[in-house]
């Protein structure tokens, strides 16, 4: 048993061998599978956020529902913080619930986590120009491209990579909660670098270990139902790494209205 090793992957555990071909017609499928429902998702967003900001610029009322806008400012109303929460819960629930949930209720709650996101991005799209906007997406979609291309096609084990950038995604969440509290510009520019590099870094990384997982799916002679489910939460993982890298570039370089 040295050539393999069990590998958790959002509650799912996969057999990892090194010998098994990861090029594939069954890895390029699931690949492909990964890549089809993160960019449905993103689309999904895009939509959501657009036809939301829209509403919000055509008629303000319809923010009142999101925010309670009073002369000293704006704070979230309960319908605003369930929008703002309810992102985290969904991939909370996604990857602790994985083993019990069906490949339909985990696709359904993927697209309503997509959906949710769009109504938080509108939030973004208010903040910033669209320049800017554009500008940071289309950024973040080359850095993510090249990076994904790199993970996919590196021979070298990203692996103890993979790790250092766990270790400085919970630096920067700690950083981020302590600002919160002290309010620093040159903090949040910091973060705001630090992120840049975890996100771009990660997804190499996510790439790669989702390549490798594939190739255990075929090892395994996975059920279809199970396959759908792992490919969900490898679009789960990427989306992530992609929207982040994207708020972090926003953070940066976004010019406000």
């Amino acid at each position: 048993m040295d050539n393999y090793n069990q590998q958790k992957f959002s509650g799912y555990s996969v057999v990892e061998n090194s010998k098994v071909r990861a090029d594939s017609a069954v890895s390029k499928k699931f690949m492909s599978s990964v890549f089809a429902w993160m960019f449905l998702a993103l689309g999904l967003s895009a939509i959501i956020s657009v036809v939301f900001s829209n509403l919000f610029l055509s008629d303000p009322a319809y923010l009142q529902y999101f925010y309670n806008i009073t002369e000293s400012g704006a704070r979230p109303s309960i319908i605003g913080w369930v929008t703002i929460a309810s992102p985290l819960v969904f991939v909370l629930t996604m990857s602790f619930a994985f083993a019990r949930l069906s490949a339909r209720a985990l696709t359904l709650l993927f697209i309503l986590y997509a959906v949710v996101n769009g109504i938080s991005f509108s939030f973004i799209m208010l903040t910033f120009t669209a320049g800017s906007i554009i500008g940071c997406f289309a950024s973040a979609s080359a850095m993510f491209g090249i990076m994904a291309l790199m993970g996919y096609t590196t021979d070298k084990d990203l692996t103890s990579f993979g790790s250092i950038l766990s270790m400085g995604l919970v630096g920067m969440l700690v950083a981020i909660m302590v600002n919160m509290f002290i309010g620093s510009e040159m903090l949040d520019y910091i973060i705001s670098m630090v992120g840049v590099a975890v996100f771009t870094g990660l997804t190499a990384y996510d790439v790669q270990k989702l390549k490798r997982i594939s190739a255990g799916i075929e090892y395994n002679g996975t059920p279809a139902s199970d396959t759908r489910k792992i490919a969900i939460m490898g679009a789960l993982t990427l989306y992530l790494d992609f929207a982040n890298l994207f708020l972090m570039l926003l953070r940066l370089f976004g010019n406000r209205k």
